[in-house]
């Protein structure tokens, strides 16, 4: 399944539990030689949610939350009958986040998932980083995972290739962080590109989104309501107030099913 381009294998652990999911992540994430992907989403039971998710990056590492697979989780729990709710809660690293599902009454598909992201944590509104011979200023947001969001002029100009892993690996950042080039375009729509802890460039990334739409009201480029435009489509982001959380809304598109060799 697909957030706007993000995609990952999702495997139903209730029903085929695996091992090494760090390994695989690897191993089936690999473009020609695995199944391809921006790596691997485990569902699993909870004891404090409708259901559970982990998330492996294409290199093996976990990462605490995901907004785009999150919303791809509403839409297979519902579609494979695995629940009957339309309001699901999800148990992540980095929290319960919960899941509005919008479904069609005559296809019953869910066609959006609106997902409660919890509130953000603003850390430095102004910091520099140098990456190479070039110095950019940032604004750090914790989403339940690391994000510095760059505001830019023209997003064209910006060699993602070449800054996205010196910003990841900063020493700054001893965790590492996702990275997001943010051009404004409105009062409530902005461009954004991202440079994913431990996939590399993405179609799209979901709290990457929230994180720039949280910088882009801190920083008064925006409003609180803005549309975040990125490879892979777009996303609504809502964030109301600065003590309430950011709400996300977009879709989630099933690609493909079939059984491969663990």
């Amino acid at each position: 399944m697909h957030g706007l381009g993000n995609d990952y294998i999702y495997v139903n652990t209730m029903e085929y539990p695996i091992e090494e999911p760090e390994k695989l992540s690897i191993a089936w994430s690999k473009p020609h030689f695995g199944i391809g992907s921006d790596g691997l989403v485990l569902i699993g039971p909870s004891t404090k949610a409708d259901f559970s998710m982990r998330i492996f990056n294409a290199d093996g590492s976990e990462a605490m939350m995901c907004g785009n697979a999150s919303r791809c989780i509403g839409k297979y729990v519902y579609e494979e009958g695995l629940t009957q709710k339309t309001t699901v809660t999800l148990e992540t690293l980095s929290g319960i986040k919960t899941l509005q599902l919008k479904v069609n009454p005559e296809s019953h598909l869910v066609e959006e998932v609106t997902v409660d992201m919890g509130q953000p944590v603003v850390g430095d509104k102004a910091l520099e980083v140098k990456a190479g011979d070039q110095t950019f200023v940032g604004t750090v947001v914790s989403m339940g995972n690391p994000h510095f969001v760059l505001f830019v002029d023209d997003i064209t100009q910006i060699d993602l290739t070449a800054v996205g892993p010196l910003i990841e690996h900063h020493p700054y950042f001893p965790d590492r962080t996702n990275v997001e080039f943010v051009q404004v375009l409105s009062d409530d729509s902005v461009r954004m590109r991202v440079w994913e802890r431990g996939s590399g460039i993405t179609q799209a990334c979901g709290t990457g989104a929230c994180a720039t739409a949280v910088a882009s009201v801190v920083n008064g480029k925006t409003g609180r309501t803005v549309r975040v435009n990125m490879d892979g489509g777009s996303l609504t982001i809502e964030w109301l107030a600065a003590d309430s959380p950011v709400r996300m809304t977009g879709g989630a598109t099933k690609v493909f099913e079939g059984f491969i060799k663990a």
